[in-house]
């Protein structure tokens, strides 16, 4: 049985997990369709990555609770995945979910490594290796979209606001829950949402500053 300390850290693994699987899929139903070839190849090969990484934050959270990690088999998500990403639909909204998920997954990680939580195993070093990658591809084509013409900026920019607001009420919850705070999981000075909130104004505001 989990221990209940545990609690908002194993809620915290299934919300990245399942943001992970939906991802994953995301990038091979939308991504197959990418508006190059080789922005549908990069998707493909993501998305494997992508669903890597569900199952490592999904076997973390089943050790978490004392579970048998190794008779795993993930067939859905726990149901916390956020909207915005399992609705999207489009290469736009798809980018825009891949982003801000991976920002907000980036920076909740490092947070965790930095406070360095005793005896807690952070199974994070590819994981985090990868996701830097598919962030500066997401960030590319963030710059790509906000660059184009016709109504793709602004149709865009729609998405990543949406993305970025549930996102954001994520770190909200995870900046300020107290369990993570009293087992020293995530510090007080941790910032999540004031550095997330940043990233997302300097993509914007910058792509801004290009049309001027």
């Amino acid at each position: 049985m989990a221990d209940k300390k545990n609690d908002s850290l194993i809620v915290l693994a299934e919300t990245i997990a399942d943001n992970k699987f939906i991802t994953g899929d995301q990038l091979v139903e939308i991504g197959i369709s990418g508006p190059t070839l080789e922005a549908s190849l990069s998707s493909i090969a993501m998305a494997q990555a992508e669903l890597g990484h569900a199952r490592l934050m999904y076997k973390w959270s089943n050790e978490l609770q004392g579970l048998n990690a190794s008779k795993m088999e993930v067939k859905e998500q726990t149901g916390k995945a956020f909207p915005a990403l399992v609705n999207a639909s489009n290469w736009l909204s798809l980018i825009a979910g891949l982003y801000a998920n991976n920002q907000a997954v980036d920076l909740v990680i490092k947070a965790i490594l930095k406070a360095e939580p005793p005896n807690l195993p952070t199974p994070f070093n590819k994981m985090i290796r990868e996701q830097q990658e598919h962030l500066l591809y997401a960030k590319s084509w963030c710059k790509q979209l906000l660059r184009d013409r016709g109504a793709v900026p602004r149709v865009f920019k729609q998405h990543l606001e949406k993305a970025a607001a549930e996102v954001e009420q994520w770190l909200v919850k995870v900046e300020k829950d107290p369990q993570l705070q009293s087992e020293a999981i995530i510090l007080n000075n941790s910032n999540l949402v004031k550095t997330f909130k940043s990233e997302i104004e300097q993509l914007t505001n910058f792509e801004e500053v290009q049309h001027v």
